[in-house]
């Protein structure tokens, strides 16, 4: 397959604007869900898309839609999504690739001004991103004028099912053309999502580009432990410390945060490097050069710059945030237990990022197991076991022996080696507060809330949080 993309697209027979979003956008070929997509949405077909965040659906739908409208006002696309921020994030991702085509995006969610959403899209933006409770207000209300798309996608389905949105989902429905286009998108699809298509959807083509293979390592034993946002740094160490990694990746969702957590971990005396898209080749080049030769125990990265790294030696993976989807979750922990190797992939998880640690467990089958966080009393146990032990076989140096019989005229022997020892023990790396994170109590009532908000409507989850979300306010 060519690497041109204005040839690769170019097949679909998408308008020149269209495909000067595309080279804009820096895409070389067309994903397997845009190879599969793009020709039925253009053909008019309703589609039922199984597919995982970060496989490129929202350029599958947006070129091909796009593709038919023109620049005069009046919504002709309307894109579902369950959170404000893919709200901002599609539309800004469909704006950049219709721009040249004269398309407006408008997003439209909670917490913003309902006054100027709606002058936005009554002023004739072309496609609509938005969050069901906020868009079923404005059609209820009828504040949108003149609000009749002819392409409706639902993004994310199954994530707003697990939000509690079908009801919402549903009475949205009520209010849009029954001649129209309608495309779903989702990663998994449960019984209720299945349900919900057969309502919606006429004679829709299915297309599955999830991977039939997403099982992990079974020389990786993989670890979780739950921890307060603000407990991150020190449970990472606290681990760190534990594990003692011969070479370790610690995978961060953003550059910025790869820079922090390594000035932060050198300034602590680990031994550490980030690993970014920013740096220049040179430099990456250096760094994976004395990761790989041992200079540095620690590798800090983003999942793009790790991409393509071959290193077997790799004793541990952590997670310092968890990852968007279950497939990245695969790659990044296969960095470790290879070549017949052992090794160990451990996550960091809030309370609040719990479901998406399901989702992960739910897609890979992989048996990741719950553990806390070493107290500092652990830490100093296990580290003076590994001292003793380490002191059995340590080989004697000539000039030890010249030292001590110059320190035997002052002191006798039981005195120098426990000065000894206890100059080596100040060595030790416990530090932070004693307990982090949640406790296995804890975290077993967590998943039993978590269990049952997954049953209920929402309406029924907004009044179990209201305390909660009082308290915020």
């Amino acid at each position: 397959m060519s690497n041109n993309p204005l040839e690769t697209f170019e097949k679909f027979g998408l308008r020149k604007e269209i495909l000067k979003g595309v080279t804009e956008a820096g895409f070389k070929v067309p994903s397997p869900i845009q190879q599969l997509a793009i020709p039925a949405i253009l053909e008019g077909r309703d589609v039922i898309a199984q597919a995982q965040t970060g496989t490129g659906k929202t350029a599958a739908f947006g070129l091909s839609v796009m593709n038919a409208i023109d620049s005069t006002g009046g919504a002709k696309m309307l894109v579902i999504i369950p959170t404000r921020e893919l709200a901002l994030q599609v539309s800004d991702e469909l704006y950049r690739l219709g721009r040249y085509a004269g398309i407006q995006t408008v997003p439209v969610y909670g917490g913003q001004s309902i006054s100027r959403q709606v002058d936005l899209v009554n002023r004739g933006a072309q496609v609509v991103t938005a969050t069901p409770g906020r868009l079923l207000d404005h059609l209820r209300s009828h504040r949108l004028k003149h609000f009749h798309p002819s392409v409706i996608v639902l993004d994310e389905a199954d994530e707003m099912l697990d939000m509690g949105f079908l009801e919402d989902i549903e009475a949205i429905f009520k209010y849009l053309p029954k001649e129209r286009q309608t495309l779903l998108f989702s990663a998994t699809l449960p019984t209720a999502i299945r349900n919900l298509a057969k309502k919606i959807l006429k004679d829709p083509i299915t297309i599955d580009v999830i991977p039939k293979e997403l099982a992990t390592n079974v020389d990786t034993i993989q670890r979780y432990y739950v921890i307060e946002e603000r407990e991150r740094e020190d449970a990472l160490m606290r681990l760190i410390d534990t594990e003692a990694p011969k070479k370790a990746i610690i995978f961060c969702r953003t550059k910025k945060e790869t820079d922090i957590l390594s000035n932060t971990l050198i300034a602590r005396g680990y031994s550490a490097k980030a690993l970014h898209g920013d740096m220049e080749q040179r430099q990456r080049n250096e760094t994976m050069d004395i990761f790989k030769k041992g200079r540095i125990d620690l590798l800090i990265a983003t999942d793009v710059a790790a991409r393509g790294l071959d290193i077997t030696d790799v004793t541990h993976v952590f997670n310092y945030h968890i990852p968007f989807d279950p497939e990245r979750y695969v790659h990044r922990i296969g960095r470790t237990g290879r070549a017949g190797k052992k090794g160990i992939a451990i996550t960091l998880v809030t309370p609040l990022e719990f479901k998406e640690l399901s989702r992960i467990m739910k897609f890979s089958g992989a048996p990741i197991i719950y553990e806390e966080v070493p107290t500092i009393h652990k830490v100093k146990k296990q580290y003076l076991a590994e001292f003793s032990e380490k002191l059995r076989h340590q080989h004697i140096e000539e000039e030890s022996v010249e030292i001590l019989q110059q320190l035997t005229e002052d002191m006798d022997i039981t005195q120098i080696a426990c000065k000894a020892i206890s100059l080596l023990l100040n060595k030790q790396p416990a530090a932070g507060p004693n307990k982090i994170g949640l406790s296995g109590v804890e975290v077993e009532r967590m998943i039993q809330r978590f269990k049952s908000q997954k049953h209920l409507p929402r309406s029924g989850r907004q009044r179990h949080y209201q305390g909660k979300n009082r308290q915020r306010r």
